[in-house]
């Protein structure tokens, strides 16, 4: 499930004309980044919801062939990260499945996070897991952390007046079966990650790399010297 529905209401001005999964980070779209990530680890189907400046967006994922694209049309109704999945659940089918915002991206390690993602999942401890950062040796984190993780990987959420050691990295792992019964049109993703950690089943890998969160104007320019700094 790729996020692009958003309104990217903190690029602006730049996203009054360009919705901001198509905002270019080195030369690449930033949802192409996150596509690029998905099609590496062997995801062959995304399902990508799209919103404000919705044309521009189909438009573009249209020529991709891996993975193969499949758009959430949200144009009436901008049904947030929550929603969205759940109208989008008939596309995602019953298996666990990746989510994935679109401004942020990573310089991979040496290996593949997502593939070390799927290799870490365990139903049967985990209702959702997240793939984090390091709070200090990310790009663009201008926010106190989110979770801390204890020695078996659990996360947990950062108490508000400490900083955290992680980062969402904006990808994830979830079960269908945590919307099975959302009667809601409209929710947040961010509660039933919180409710997960209630419950001990909120877990984490930590993400080998550079993460880069490019969420204003001024971010890209950060994003773009760390990519420049990473090929010397």
């Amino acid at each position: 499930m790729v996020f692009a529905a958003g309104l990217g209401t903190r690029m602006r001005p730049i996203t009054d004309s360009i919705p901001k999964p198509l905002v270019k980070v080195g030369g690449r779209a930033m949802i192409d980044h996150a596509l690029d990530r998905l099609a590496q680890a062997g995801v062959e189907r995304a399902v990508v919801n799209v919103h404000w400046l919705a044309d521009q967006i189909e438009a573009h994922v249209a020529s991709r062939a891996a993975p193969r694209i499949i758009v959430s049309d949200e144009r009436e109704k901008l049904l947030d990260q929550g929603g969205g999945i759940v109208k989008a659940l008939p596309h995602l089918g019953s298996d666990p499945f990746f989510i994935c915002n679109t401004d942020a991206f990573w310089l991979e390690g040496p290996r593949s996070n997502l593939r070390q993602m799927a290799q870490a999942w365990d139903p049967e401890t985990m209702d959702v897991l997240l793939l984090v950062a390091a709070t200090t040796a990310s790009v663009g984190v201008d926010w106190p952390g989110d979770f801390t993780m204890e020695p078996d990987g659990r996360l947990v959420r950062r108490d508000e007046r400490l900083v955290a050691p992680f980062v969402f990295s904006g990808f994830g792992i979830m079960k269908p079966e945590l919307f099975a019964r959302e009667t809601r049109d409209v929710f947040r993703l961010a509660p039933l990650f919180f409710e997960a950690a209630e419950r001990g089943r909120l877990y984490g890998v930590r993400l080998e790399g550079v993460w880069l969160h490019v969420g204003t104007p001024e971010a890209i320019e950060d994003a773009e010297a760390a990519i420049v700094q990473s090929v010397l």
